[in-house]
């Protein structure tokens, strides 16, 4: 009989809690949460087509008005030209970053190290400034401590003279 129980509890414990120890399963979905519909083949197809021009796309320096469509408007309007224009002589970071992750380590350092110095350069900034207006508060609320007792301490010394 022992044998029995002993051989239950050791099946069991592999196959439901040894089974969860080794693959846990995820928690389950909150009630709130609407299960979307599995996509077919051909809908997995066509995602997979549009993911994979969209990928492909993005890997041109001037990527067009299919993935940034708020960048460019309507063909007659002359100046969403000169903005593309100041836009091909001066890389946003993050295109900088594309570049120079596309070259390697050698030209990603620099990149990185450009990148971290203006971060920094602007930090420092803000602190200075916040620092400047912090003591000009300070100063004001000092000048205005200081009127306000100004007439107590005259009205004080009348007193004490009569």
């Amino acid at each position: 009989m022992k044998l029995k129980v002993v051989y239950r509890k050791v099946s069991d414990y592999i196959r439901y809690d040894l089974k969860e120890i080794v693959l846990p399963s995820s928690l389950p979905d909150p009630p709130h949460v609407v299960k979307r519909r599995k996509l077919t083949w051909h809908e997995r197809f066509l995602v997979l087509k549009e993911a994979s021009r969209l990928y492909a796309a993005s890997w041109v320096r001037d990527i067009g008005p299919e993935l940034r469509p708020n960048d460019y408007k309507k063909q007659g309007d002359a100046e969403p030209k000169k903005q593309v224009k100041e836009t091909e002589n001066e890389p946003s970071v993050l295109e900088d970053l594309a570049v120079a992750a596309r070259g390697g380590m050698e030209t990603l350092r620099p990149a990185l190290h450009r990148l971290y110095m203006t971060r920094a350069s602007h930090y420092k900034d803000a602190l200075a400034s916040f620092i400047k207006g912090y003591h000009e508060g300070l100063q004001q609320v000092m000048q205005n401590k200081e009127e306000s007792e100004a007439p107590a301490d005259e009205a004080d010394k009348s007193k004490k003279t009569t």
